[in-house]
């Protein structure tokens, strides 16, 4: 058991640290900081996230570096997250994997839930559920009729497990009571070209990614997954009001430190991004790829987190998504 004299000086380091925060968190940032991007240079997510640092340094008044760590279906870059000194100075760039990883995979090389302090939300990536211009259907319901009248007969691409692209038609499988069949593929680009190529049905694909192919008519877009219509394809209603009034989703990018980094560290962050996330050419750039902005507080991130947890927990297990 601890002495009395030993509580004591307990207590004045935890209070000498915690009033050592603030004014540590002024000085801050004294050297560069590195954002660690758990995906190979080119997605949206690393695209969204060097525009994002291009303006962090400008906000903070010291170097912010970009630094890509694929694999692992994200797991690597973001364990290297998890395990790197909690002062601020390396962070990460979550995405819809981070809330979903936890229930699709088997093992986890960290505990998404405790090893982590969210720090900002930053954008939204709006998907669009297409299908080749030689499948038959024209609308979201049509989409869900021929589905149900053949069970297992409507084949979707996505990126890989885990990505937004099977985690969005896994979503709308759930809500619509309907089987679909999963053709994986290697990264958004494959997967596109299975479609567009002809040998898979359907998919659920980012707008930069499609958007070519929306235009030759070669992929005919149904339906947007978000709750507002994205301003580079107006006429593609959400889901939502097509026939499937509970579905919203969207692959998402936020920015993570490592669990007990300072909280005045993670609230000096938070403010550059959202004053970063207002400077009209940046929210520019980011709505150019195919984005939508959004920001938010430490808190309001938590929260978001905490629900994409829940939600993939029962879609995953519903329709065995998980990788044994």
């Amino acid at each position: 058991m601890l002495s009395t004299r030993r509580l004591a000086v307990f207590g004045l380091l935890a209070s000498a640290l915690a009033a050592a925060s603030p004014v540590f968190a002024q000085d801050y940032p004294t050297r560069p900081i590195r954002i660690i991007v758990p995906f190979a240079p080119g997605g949206s997510t690393d695209i969204v996230i060097r525009i994002l640092a291009g303006q962090l340094e400008k906000e903070l008044n010291g170097a912010v570096i970009v630094e890509n760590r694929a694999g692992g279906a994200t797991t690597i870059g973001m364990s290297a997250v998890a395990q790197s000194i909690a002062d601020g100075y390396v962070l990460g760039a979550a995405n819809i994997s981070f809330g979903a990883n936890p229930s699709v995979l088997k093992s986890m090389p960290y505990d998404t839930a405790k090893d982590f302090a969210p720090v900002s939300l930053v954008a939204r990536v709006p998907l669009v559920l297409a299908v080749h211009q030689a499948v038959p259907v024209k609308t979201v319901k049509e989409f869900i009729a021929a589905a149900q009248a053949a069970p297992n007969t409507m084949t979707y691409s996505t990126a890989g497990h885990g990505s937004g692209s099977e985690l969005s038609m896994g979503l709308f499988a759930f809500l619509t009571g309907t089987k679909l069949v999963n053709v994986p593929y290697n990264g958004g680009g494959p997967q596109v070209a299975g479609v567009v190529g002809g040998h898979v049905k359907s998919l659920f694909a980012t707008i930069p990614a499609a958007q070519a192919h929306f235009a030759s008519g070669v992929l005919r877009p149904l339906g947007i997954s978000t709750l507002k219509r994205d301003p580079t394809l107006p006429d593609v209603a959400p889901i939502a009001e097509l026939g499937v009034p509970d579905y919203e989703m969207s692959d998402w990018i936020g920015v993570v430190a490592p669990a007990k980094t300072p909280p005045a560290v993670v609230d000096k962050l938070n403010k550059a991004i959202a004053r970063a996330l207002q400077v009209p050419d940046v929210r520019a750039r980011i709505e150019k790829v195919g984005t939508q902005v959004e920001g938010g507080t430490e808190a309001a991130f938590d929260a978001f987190i905490k629900k994409e947890f829940v939600r993939w927990r029962q879609v995953v297990d519903t329709m065995g998504l998980g990788i044994k």
